[in-house]
């Protein structure tokens, strides 16, 4: 396998926090941490579904867990006095576009402000060298084009929660140059922006492979708001490996990786979301289907997708599950969790997995 890839003895009795580890892709990072023998911590709000993988997975019994509200400074300041973090990541967020619009207040809040108080706890907090800010491949200014975005295209966002991320962006730069550039604190901070994330234990409301979940499990069609929409799907591992491969980079001191990042998929598997409907339900079976939602209102790009060049180039990082292999791990993971598997020894097992397809 061409590149870097993780290496597990790099991360071993390294003093890592997590913001929002209690979420659907924090928890997935947690357990991979905690197999390459990091010392994880983890700041977050009660998980925000149920059921969840964080209690299903027992995340709290290999992650020191403090709840805390990313919007109040002081949790953060404290967490940081008492863990020690060589690195933060930055993973605590508002994720869903519809809440966005139902209570935008405590998502700018929470997306935009929760990122001033990450990096403002970091900058005050010797130990730490290194910050993993996530945001979102929506943070840029969508103009309806199917080439991917890259790092250096303009940032925007007309709904509230892109709009939250695209601030979070721009404090993360503002920070990075006036904070963490200095002889008195230096530090490296960069951020990361991923496509539409799928894998197992994800309950979230409002999101395509859950809401399929639900409906296939229960004998309901599935339905779909806007079964057109191009989006750039990717397993949760695939961006992961490059927020662990960017870690050690900054760890190491390579200053030119602080900046900002995408990790999205290969061009080619920006499907539309009736395309991965069907190849849900064709893997589920039964005869199970969707439909259109003709009562949605929300107003979504028709075309999303990420240009990942500079992190194949630099990182050497490069996705490493195609999304028809992607489908096959989700499903399996979700029936085997019907079936009644061990949440947490399959999500496990296909993390080493995914390692050794890596070359970890």
């Amino acid at each position: 396998m061409e590149g870097l890839v993780v290496d597990p003895k790099f991360w071993r009795d390294r003093s890592v926090l997590i913001s929002g580890h209690s979420g659907f892709k924090g928890s997935w990072l947690a357990l991979w941490l905690h197999h390459m023998g990091a010392r994880v911590t983890g700041m977050s709000l009660e998980p925000p579904s149920s059921p969840n993988l964080f209690e299903l997975a027992r995340v709290a019994d290999v992650a020191d867990s403090v709840h805390g509200d990313v919007r109040e400074l002081e949790a953060l300041n404290s967490v940081c006095r008492k863990a020690h973090p060589e690195i933060i990541f930055h993973l605590a967020a508002q994720s869903l576009v519809r809440e966005s619009y139902r209570d935008p207040a405590t998502t700018f809040a929470t997306n935009t402000l929760g990122t001033v108080n990450c990096l403002e706890a970091a900058r005050h907090a010797d130990t730490v060298r290194a910050v993993v800010v996530v945001t979102t491949d929506k943070c840029y200014r969508n103009s309806g084009r199917t080439q991917g975005y890259r790092e250096t295209d303009e940032l925007g966002g007309t709904d509230p929660y892109a709009a939250s991320k695209a601030c979070a962006e721009l404090v993360t730069e503002a920070y990075r140059r006036s904070f963490f550039s200095s002889p008195e604190r230096q530090a490296l901070v960069a951020s990361v922006r991923a496509g539409n994330v799928i894998g197992g234990g994800d309950w979230a409301a409002e999101r395509l492979v859950p809401d399929a979940v639900r409906a296939f499990s229960s004998g309901e069609p599935l339905r779909l708001r806007n079964p057109t929409s191009m989006r750039p799907w990717q397993h949760v591992l695939d961006p992961l490996l490059g927020y662990l491969m960017l870690g050690e980079h900054l760890l190491r001191g390579v200053e030119s990786a602080a900046r900002a990042w995408n990790f999205g998929p290969d061009l080619k598997d920006a499907k539309p979301v009736e395309w991965v409907a069907d190849e849900l339900a064709a893997r589920w079976g039964g005869g199970v289907r969707w439909v259109t939602d003709k009562s949605a209102e929300l107003k979504e790009a028709e075309v999303l997708a990420l240009d990942s060049s500079q992190a194949r180039r630099d990182l050497h990082w490069t996705p490493r599950l195609p999304l028809a292999d992607a489908l096959d791990w989700v499903v399996d993971w979700y029936r085997g969790h019907l079936k009644g598997n061990n949440p947490r020894a399959q999500t496990l097992s296909q993390i080493q997995k995914y390692m050794s397809l890596a070359g970890s």
